[in-house]
């Protein structure tokens, strides 16, 4: 069962007017959390993120069912975003007992990215950009702001950072080089 709050704030998004799949992403925050804070375990971040998912669904979130997943799949989301649909209490139990059985590292921030990174680049240039239209649309001039200032940051420290790197690798590569030198000359004076 999803926390008040989790619901209250997938309620905040719709009446801003947010995508179902944004309304969603909270109740998925929270299957994270609850991974995090050792309620249970998830085997990966995508079985974290069906279970997030399948929470909105069952909380009213008007979520569409995947066209690329099967057909048994499809079936049982709509079963579950249905109104009125009850989960046995016998089956709840179960679920909760074999995912306390599993480990915790679906949750981790590396895991998590890796997963974002690969449905990201599932997602073609045209989607990309429609979602940063949309975003412009939606986010609200202050909030448009932060992201930028937050975004160029990061660029700027990725900037920073790469420029040390190529600084500290030219400077061990030199001091290779000098030190081979010296190496092959000893060696031909001694022979």
């Amino acid at each position: 069962m999803p926390e008040q709050e989790t619901i209250e704030r997938a309620r905040e998004d719709a009446r801003e007017g947010k995508a179902p799949s944004t309304q969603a992403g909270e109740f998925v925050r929270e299957e994270f959390h609850h991974i995090r804070e050792g309620k249970h375990g998830a085997r990966s971040p995508q079985q974290a993120i069906a279970i997030g998912l399948s929470k909105a669904r069952r909380a009213g979130v008007r979520l569409r069912s995947s066209k690329r997943r099967s057909g048994k799949t499809r079936r049982q989301a709509q079963r579950k975003s249905a109104s009125g649909h009850k989960v046995s209490r016998r089956r709840s139990r179960a679920t909760l007992g074999a995912l306390k059985r599993e480990g915790r590292g679906a949750a981790s921030s590396r895991a998590i990215s890796r997963t974002m990174r690969k449905i990201a680049r599932g997602r073609g240039a045209r989607r990309l950009a429609s979602a940063a239209r949309k975003a412009v649309r939606t986010k609200g001039t202050m909030k448009r702001k932060a992201t930028a200032i937050k975004t160029a940051g990061k660029r700027t420290m990725s900037r920073v950072r790469r420029a040390t790197t190529m600084t500290v690798r030219r400077a061990r590569h030199s001091l290779l080089s000098a030190s081979t030198r010296r190496i092959a000359r000893r060696w031909l004076n001694g022979h």
